[in-house]
């Protein structure tokens, strides 16, 4: 998938990225100067070198080696790049222990299974009372072939169906529709307490929970308001921010 999404989110991240994701990200974990920062899952680096300019010291791990390499050709050297399974962080003789002021996971941990390992070993790797913001697709909203956008004919009002929440699914995703239907991902789908559970289990206190709208507008026309209010009532994404306490 390394080329593929690659093309999707580029240098410095996608359209949503850095409209809506990254700045939320950056509110939430607050680093500072020269604060070592951990990025869970970092693909081809955009979110660590964003980092970087704010004057972290930064390192990025990836289960995918070729986005790796991808972010290892980009730069700058200061960032360092491994490759890894991020269930693997606590045997991972390259992040030390209790050696970052804060960690990320960016709209990745939707597709890693289980979580629990994942934040054990960010827990871990942070130091006492370090930051973790984890930032995904809503689970209550956007739960891919489970949730649509609908129209209210007679009311005028766009809403946000929902099939399914509650049970846990894997889900494929195909990453090139129509001239690949055999090439896909997968997705795990987990309602929000599942990840509260997870997290407070590895130690790691929630402190703040966000949820983002999309930026977009609608073309002008006579469902614009109706779309528009609801883009901005129904989020696309949420954050989770915990923090090591233990």
């Amino acid at each position: 998938m390394a080329e593929w999404y690659d093309r999707l989110v580029g240098d410095e991240g996608s359209e949503y990225h850095q409209k809506v994701v990254f700045p939320g990200v950056l509110r939430m974990l607050q680093v500072q100067p020269a604060d070592a920062v951990l990025d869970v899952a970092c693909g081809q680096g955009a979110l660590c070198r964003l980092l970087e300019t704010k004057g972290a010291t930064v390192t990025g791990i990836d289960a995918a080696e070729p986005l790796v390499e991808i972010a290892r050709q980009r730069g700058p050297t200061c960032i360092k790049y491994h490759t890894g399974d991020a269930r693997e962080i606590e045997k991972m003789p390259f992040i030390a222990s209790g050696a970052y002021a804060s960690a990320a996971c960016v709209l990745a941990i939707q597709n890693i299974h289980p979580i629990a390992p994942v934040f054990t070993g960010v827990a871990r790797a942070l130091k006492p009372m370090g930051r973790f913001v984890l930032a995904m697709m809503h689970p209550c909203f956007r739960g891919p072939k489970e949730t649509s956008w609908g129209w209210e004919e007679k009311e005028g009002v766009q809403f946000r169906r929902v099939d399914r929440y509650l049970v846990p699914r894997k889900t494929p995703i195909i990453t090139h529709p129509g001239s690949a239907p055999d090439v896909y991902t997968w997705t795990f789908h987990k309602p929000i307490e599942a990840y509260v559970r997870a997290l407070r289990g590895a130690g790691l206190l929630v402190d703040a929970i966000e949820e983002w709208p999309s930026h977009k507008t609608s073309e002008p026309g006579p469902r614009a308001a109706a779309e528009n209010q609801a883009r901005t009532e129904i989020p696309m994404f949420m954050a989770i921010r915990a923090v090591k306490i233990g």
